[in-house]
Parts: C-alpha cells; sequence; structure tokens
C-alpha cells in the first residue's frame, strides 16, 4: 500500500493541462491543454472516444493541473480552484460525468495533506503529531475499504430518521480529496521544509490499539469536551477514542447528557485547550477560507421560523410545514445532539446521529451538534430560532486547535498524541501488516 488513489474530481467535462512529459499508453504526451468530455457512456478526447485515460509522468518534477476543482463541498466557504498535482492521472466514466483520480505516494500524499489541513507555520511537534493520524487514518479506511457498501448508514422509520456517513461507497477510488476524508489539495502552493520534516521524521509511524491501526478521527474544535465514535458513526467504540475534558491537567466535567447541564455548559465558556483568541495559534490551523468562520469555540446562529422551515425542508426532503419547536431527545457525552424531534405543523419527525441533525439545520453544516434552542418573538412579532452552540465538528479524536496549543506550550508529538489518543502506541505500518 505505497500509493494512494484520491478522487479529485467529478464533472461534466474536465479542463486539465501538463508540465512535463506525460505517457498515455506507449504515447508520449505533451500538449498543454486538454478537456475530457462524456458522451454517450464514453470519454472524448482529441477526437477519440475511449474508456479510460491513464497518463504517467516519465521524469521527476512532471506535474499536472486540473481547473475548476470543488473544495469545501456543501460547507459554508465551497469554491473552486485550478489545483497542481504530483503523480498519475486517471480518467475515466462514472455516473455519466467525467472522474478525475490522482495516484501518487502515500508519504507525498501526506505532505499536502499536512499542507493542506492547516498551515504550515504551525509547530513542528504539531504538524508531527498530525502526521501520524492522518497517516494512521488513512491506512485504516483502506484495510477497511470492502466494509462499507453505502454513503448512508442507519434506518428510517415513519417517526425517525437515523443516518451516519461512513468513508462513502469509494468503490473507484480509495479516498475523496476534501474534509468528507481528508483535505488534499494537491502541491502545496509553497513548499515547506518544516511539514518535510514532519513527514519524513515519522515516516510509516500509524497510532495502533491491540495490534491493529487506530481510526484515528480529528476535528476543529472539540468544544472543551471530546466524543465518542458510536456518537456520530456506528454504534461502536473504541478505547483509544474516549470523551474526555480537553485540558492539560485531568479535570471533571459535568454530565452532559442531561439537559441542564448541557445548557449551562454551553452558554458558559468554560477554559480548555482549544479556548482561544491567540490569532498565531489559530492562523495555524485555519487557512484563509477557514478563518471566515470566526466563532468556533461558542457561537450563535438565528433563523426565522420562515427561514428554518425552508431550510429542513430543502435538507430533509420532507415537507414539515412550518417548524414550530426543535426539542432535545437524546445528548452524548459531550453534549452533542445524537437525536432530535423536529416538530412541524405537518408533521413530527426524530432525527440523528450528529452530522445528520447539522445538515438538516443549516443550508451546509451547523458547526457542530452541541447546541441548545431558545425561541424569540421578532420586532414584526414573528417566530425567532436562536441556537447557541459549541465547538466546530465532531469533537471526536484529535482537536486540531487543542493540539495546536500544546505544541505551542513545548508538548512533544508523542505527548500530544497521548493525550487525544489514551492507550494508543507509535508503531511502524509495516510491522502492523507485514
Amino acid at each position: 500500500m505505497n500509493y494512494v488513489e484520491i478522487g479529485v474530481l467529478l464533472a461534466d467535462e474536465v479542463r486539465f493541462s501538463f508540465s512535463g512529459l506525460y505517457r498515455l499508453g506507449g504515447d508520449l504526451v505533451d500538449c498543454v491543454a486538454n478537456v475530457v468530455k462524456c458522451v454517450d457512456g464514453l470519454l472524448a478526447w482529441q477526437g477519440k472516444m475511449c474508456e479510460r485515460l491513464h497518463f504517467v509522468p516519465m521524469t521527476t518534477g512532471c506535474r499536472f493541473t486540473l481547473c475548476d476543482v470543488v473544495i469545501g463541498v456543501d460547507f459554508h466557504w465551497e469554491r473552486k480552484q485550478n489545483q497542481m498535482f504530483e503523480g498519475e492521472l486517471l480518467l475515466f466514466v462514472e455516473d455519466g460525468k467525467v472522474r478525475a483520480v490522482n495516484v501518487l505516494p502515500v508519504e507525498n500524499y501526506l505532505k499536502s495533506v499536512i499542507s493542506s489541513e492547516m498551515s504550515a507555520s504551525a509547530s513542528l511537534e504539531f504538524l508531527k503529531a498530525h502526521t501520524v493520524i492522518s497517516r494512521s487514518w488513512l491506512y485504516a479506511q483502506l484495510m477497511r475499504k470492502n466494509e462499507t457498501t453505502s454513503a448512508r448508514l442507519g434506518f428510517e422509520t415513519e417517526n425517525e430518521v437515523s443516518r451516519w456517513y461512513a468513508r462513502e461507497n469509494h468503490t473507484t477510488f480509495d479516498l475523496c480529496a476534501d474534509d468528507h476524508c481528508q483535505r488534499y489539495q494537491g502541491v502545496p502552493i509553497k513548499d515547506n521544509k518544516k511539514v518535510e520534516e514532519a513527514v519524513h521524521s515519522t515516516e510509516n509511524e500509524v497510532l495502533t490499539f491491540n495490534g491493529k491501526v487506530c481510526d484515528a478521527r480529528f476535528s476543529k474544535c472539540c468544544g472543551g469536551v471530546t466524543e465518542r465514535f458510536s456518537s456520530c458513526w456506528e454504534d461502536a467504540d473504541f478505547e483509544y477514542l474516549q470523551s474526555f475534558r480537553d485540558c492539560e491537567d485531568v479535570v471533571t466535567f459535568p454530565d452532559l447528557k442531561l439537559e441542564d447541564n448541557a445548557r449551562q455548559w454551553i452558554e458558559d465558556s468554560p477554559p480548555s485547550l482549544c479556548n482561544t483568541s491567540d490569532k498565531n495559534v489559530l492562523s495555524q490551523i485555519m487557512n484563509n477560507y477557514d478563518c471566515e468562520t470566526t466563532d468556533f469555540y461558542r457561537w450563535k446562529i438565528t433563523y426565522t421560523q420562515d427561514e428554518l422551515s425552508q431550510i429542513v425542508a430543502l435538507r430533509s426532503g420532507i415537507d414539515f410545514g412550518s417548524i414550530l419547536d426543535l426539542v432535545p431527545v437524546e445528548r452524548a457525552a459531550s453534549g452533542r445532539l445524537v437525536r432530535l424531534r423536529v416538530v412541524g405543523s405537518k408533521r413530527t419527525m426524530v432525527v440523528g446521529k450528529e452530522l445528520e441533525i447539522r445538515r438538516w439545520l443549516s443550508p451546509s453544516h451547523l458547526y457542530s451538534s452541541a447546541f441548545v434552542v431558545d425561541k424569540e418573538v421578532g420586532v414584526d412579532n414573528s417566530l425567532l430560532f436562536v441556537l447557541k452552540g459549541a465547538g466546530w465538528g465532531h469533537g471526536v479524536g484529535l482537536c486540531q486547535i487543542g493540539a495546536a496549543m500544546m505544541g505551542e506550550k513545548g508538548y512533544d508529538y508523542r505527548a500530544i498524541l497521548n493525550h487525544y489518543y489514551p492507550g494508543a502506541v507509535i508503531e511502524d505500518v509495516n510491522s502492523v501488516y507485514g
């Protein structure tokens, strides 16, 4: 498993260009600009019709550029970029469109992931910690590639919908390039020796628990308490993914499954590693588009009744009529909602798990499902829904902002990993799988 296949783009047409000499079958290709379309189930390229195109670089330093790559899919900062890649380019038909896949060595992929997930100005120890968990997550997904058969898992009854999202049904490639898997944006725009060192110095290192590579999840900001795996995905838990207070010292926290405790916790702003406004630290974690989100540890969103009703109808595909209430049904250890009752004038349903709740209540995604709801009366006597929340993301595993603070405070990468994945050990992936 020295190479990985990354699904970068799916579009009606794919525009790309080469820098350097590539081979297509037995032919050399040095053309600058190309457009490939899907016509009648085949790829149309330079007057030819074919099922598949596989471009292989002939020398080191070759690059190809893909135009209009969508990043931040379904998030509030979704946009398109032209991105440059190294390695091989695969093009084939998928669902009546053109799929572009980048094939490259795992360690080169990780260099881009670490640069794409955060600013390369972060501390070296934090970058090393993130390299190990990104590598661990990658190998864990590759090892279980055939286990996931559906993008949406869960159940649906007349009165309840429960969904969670696995690594999706990526049957034509290993991982996608967006935040759903790991953010991968090709060759970093700027060379960064620190990222190079982080990847090289931890080469082949992965986290393991009981002899298996850890499914090392991470999110932007836990909100003060990390979450358990089963709150967000299938009903299984791992000892190395625990719920704990994200502080330097062992600190107890209230039972946030109880509604009164959850409300007090969310409306407060208790100290924790990720409760920071340190611009130096935040700039290490957030790229320019991430910085468009300024409130993440504690946040507030207000919807009119009409706005919320329209969003829920669009995102759920269900006509609830006018939304009358949002009622917590079940909270997890960090205070995140895993079951929420949506009360409408036409029907009432319970929705879960964590991400599906976030999807239903926002045009993109709510920052997290750790929120409380207040109903207020607007100046025009209209009904307002005020959502006050905590954290950014699912909260499972490493908290990126908290880990960056640990790096700034002088903790080495092993201490950071031990904090967020208690009981896990670092091993060479080759010794685990031979």
